[in-house]
């Protein structure tokens, strides 16, 4: 789809119900102050993507109250490798995942396993919740669709490799972890592992908020 489709795309009244999922955790801030759509960061961002091998749907600007939204936002349809749970993202986010996926992920997996990486799996996009999932405190960047969480990926001869078992297991899954979040550190604002806190023993926070940190 070609940049002028896809900002003409803005004014269809396309349903964002089924591209996100994710529930309310806690009790977000008083008087919430919405994120507004950078008209001209999008369409940069657009161009970007006209630009990489990847399938897309631009979403229709949408707020879901407690301060919650998901402005200038995309769905991955097809960026060359599979990735489940993909839901709204914000262009930024969308366009470093799919740069991600396709430069950063092969060459460790050959590494370290001789088998290229055939699946992606994401704890999704959206959330409407507070960081950490705190019942108080502020929105997390999942709650502007500006966040992603991946938790596992599979490799084309059968192995799975989850942050859960292999961030401290497995010498090879560890290694692997750690290239593919060292990469992610030079395509995301902020990155999150196991080793930043307990609430991420189980996946890896890629956002495009306020940063930079990687940890």
């Amino acid at each position: 789809m070609r940049s002028a489709a896809l900002l003409s795309a803005l004014l269809l009244p396309l349903c964002l119900t089924a591209c996100i999922s994710g529930r309310r955790y806690g009790h977000p801030p008083v008087a919430p102050t919405v994120r507004g759509t950078d008209a001209a960061a999008l369409r940069q961002c657009i161009v970007k993507l006209d630009t990489i091998a990847a399938r897309y749907a631009l979403l229709p600007d949408r707020t879901f109250g407690g301060g919650c939204s998901a402005m200038g936002s995309i769905q991955l349809r097809d960026i060359g490798t599979p990735v489940t749970n993909l839901g709204a993202m914000t262009c930024g986010l969308g366009y470093a995942f799919t740069l991600w996926v396709q430069s950063d992920l092969q060459i460790p997996a050959m590494g370290e396993f001789r088998s290229p990486v055939t699946r992606v799996e994401t704890m999704g996009s959206y959330s409407c919740r507070n960081i950490n999932g705190a019942a108080t405190g502020k929105l997390s960047e999942h709650a502007y669709a500006n966040a992603v969480d991946v938790s596992a990926f599979v490799l084309k001869d059968g192995r799975r490799i989850s942050v859960l078992n292999g961030w401290n297991g497995d010498r090879r899954d560890a290694r692997f972890l750690r290239s593919v979040r060292a990469a992610a550190c030079t395509r995301f604002n902020t990155v999150l592992s196991p080793d930043y806190n307990a609430q991420h023993h189980d996946h890896l926070h890629f956002d495009m908020g306020r940063g930079p940190f990687c940890r």
